[in-house]
């Protein structure tokens, strides 16, 4: 069985919601407020008709053809990284529940091969408590997608997200790390980010970044049984593991963890979203087998087919990550 946990969504439901947010699909690309992750070269059409493409590209009939070309059984959803929201005001809660309703009537039309992560805005973490318990008491989410670590100007060591962090460990659901395009919410100055730096860089460094914060803000000690996936490959946080646990209390003395950086790893769970077959048998290594599991963008800007081919892995290692460690962590 393979099962992929990182494979974003978008349903009619959720597009053209607000006047300015959107979210809107464009000849231009996928749209947010000023935002636009697109080109230069827009493609031919109209913003309609790059609609509907879009929207058949989300259908349940095109994604169950891609999973059977891929073999691929499962994959959990999250919504797109940049419609988090978290710097959209009022919106950013009125998104996230509509989010997860739309997220959850997607799946529930074929949960054999459908189940998601849950948006919460976490910009307002009272609000984002409420979210989370619907979508997984009543909705039927698995955990929730979180955007690396700047929420509206929160940060993953916030003590006012630990209220979050709380719900989570009494739901015993994970959390879901995925970086977002910090460009968004610098309105028109976004157009600085010209190569798309804030995403294709930037998300692997705010993955990284919330391990650290979680870790050196204390959340790990006050909730030891707080869960986390951070998806490609944990950003960088791995392969600079041994400079983050050195320097943590000779260079950061303010931080307020009770062990070394090292002795939180078991927290975290990791995929091998990265392009080498040497670096996904670090990851390995590093993390341990039973914190691997299979996430690859499905359906997105690449696909570099299976990554635990060529790892000369036992076949009891290779279910684990391709669905057994998934299914423990996800309840699936």
């Amino acid at each position: 069985m393979l099962i992929d946990i990182h494979a974003h969504m978008i349903t009619p439901g959720m597009l053209n919601v607000h006047d300015f947010w959107g979210p809107f699909m464009t000849t231009s690309g996928f749209t947010v407020g000023h935002f636009t992750l697109g080109t230069s070269q827009p493609m031919s059409g109209t913003d309609e008709e790059a609609t509907q493409k879009l929207m058949a590209k989300m259908s349940h009939e095109n994604r169950r053809k891609l999973m059977r070309d891929r073999n691929v059984d499962k994959i959990v959803v999250s919504i797109p990284s940049h419609a988090f929201m978290y710097w959209a005001g009022d919106f950013g809660n009125e998104y996230a529940d509509l989010c997860n309703e739309e997220l959850s009537n997607y799946c529930a039309k074929d949960p054999d091969h459908f189940d998601f992560w849950a948006h919460a805005n976490l910009a307002d973490p009272e609000a984002a408590v409420g979210q989370i318990d619907k979508a997984v008491t009543k909705l039927g989410a698995k955990g929730v997608c979180v955007g690396g670590a700047n929420f509206n100007g929160l940060e993953a060591h916030s003590e006012e997200l630990f209220p979050v962090w709380k719900k989570l460990t009494e739901l015993d659901v994970p959390i879901m790390v995925h970086g977002y395009n910090q460009s968004i919410w610098r309105g028109e100055d976004h157009t600085s980010d010209l190569f798309e730096t804030t995403s294709i860089l930037g998300d692997c460094y705010d993955e990284s970044l919330f391990l650290w914060y979680l870790i050196c803000g204390g959340a790990l000690d006050e909730f030891p049984t707080l869960k986390t996936y951070i998806t490609h490959a944990g950003g960088m946080s791995l392969f600079q593991l041994g400079r983050l646990n050195a320097l943590n209390k000779s260079m950061a003395p303010d931080a307020r963890n009770q062990k070394s950086v090292v002795e939180y790893l078991d927290k975290f769970w990791f995929d091998l979203d990265v392009h080498a077959p040497s670096i996904r048998k670090a990851v390995i290594d590093i993390a341990g087998i039973d914190n691997i599991v299979h996430g690859t963008n499905f359906g997105g800007a690449y696909d570099f087919g299976d990554p635990t081919e060529g790892l000369d892995l036992s076949k009891t290692d290779s279910e684990k990550v391709r669905s057994g460690n998934a299914i423990k962590l996800l309840k699936l």
